[in-house]
């Protein structure tokens, strides 16, 4: 069942996404050759606490961390790691924020350094891909419309979109109807109301978009060993169009 939020409720999740956008901040500022996913983590947690917020995939399904940190092939669902990133690395960190009781959600992928060219125009498009898809986000629209907008633009671009793992309705649970792949024909799906809040967070790959699970159970990885970049805002529907609640 998809849950209308009022705008008031919009409003505090609104005020958990201007802490999860600090926390994006802060980190580009971090980001450089030699720091480990895992002084992120610690980074982000302690950021959170000032905040007065806690990080909620912490506790998850027994997940350990406050981030996800998703280098290179990852997909995402990775565990921060006490390893230095390199240059050249591409590395995604995703976080949910909790600020008393209301959920914010976003992803966001950085260059480690100097990339390949390659790895500069993955990052590129997969950001482009998710303002695609929010464009599409408007009243009226149907959740297809917000997905093949995000496939029709990665596909154009020669990168594939992963099918595995998709977008979801949040509130005050971190999962919530609708279901939001980022693929798929139009005109499909639930229809767009005002109120809705949901994520839009496509995964892009430089080869194919299947997809294979580490043995620890949560690190998602191309198949192929080839790179992979993920951008995600929670948005909320209104009569004015879509409102991005984890705007940097």
């Amino acid at each position: 069942m998809i849950t209308i939020k009022t705008a008031a409720e919009i409003n505090r999740m609104h005020e958990a996404g201007k802490i999860l956008a600090e926390c994006h901040r802060q980190i580009a500022n971090l980001i450089e050759p030699g720091i480990t996913s895992h002084e992120i983590d610690q980074f982000v947690e302690k950021l959170l606490k000032q905040h007065g917020a806690t990080p909620e995939q912490k506790g998850y399904k027994g997940y350990p961390y406050a981030t996800c940190a998703s280098v290179n092939d990852v997909i995402c669902h990775g565990f921060p790691r006490k390893e230095k990133l390199n240059a050249g690395d591409i590395v995604t960190i995703d976080m949910v924020v909790n600020l008393n009781g209301w959920l914010a959600d976003s992803a966001w992928s950085y260059a480690v350094g100097e990339v390949s060219e390659e790895a500069d125009r993955l990052l590129r498009v997969t950001k482009e891909s998710l303002y695609k898809g929010i464009e599409q986000a408007v009243a009226g629209n149907r959740i297809g419309d917000v997905s093949h907008a995000i496939q029709v633009y990665a596909e154009s671009e020669g990168f594939s979109v992963v099918r595995d793992f998709i977008g979801h309705g949040i509130g005050q649970v971190m999962h919530e109807d609708p279901q939001v792949p980022h693929y798929g024909p139009p005109n499909k799906g639930p229809r767009i109301k005002e109120g809705m809040v949901f994520t839009i967070e496509p995964m892009l790959n430089v080869g194919t978009y299947l997809t294979k699970i580490d043995s620890d159970g949560w690190t998602a990885r191309t198949r192929d060993g080839k790179l992979s970049a993920q951008y995600e805002h929670t948005i909320a529907i209104t009569a004015d169009g879509p409102i991005i609640l984890t705007a940097q």
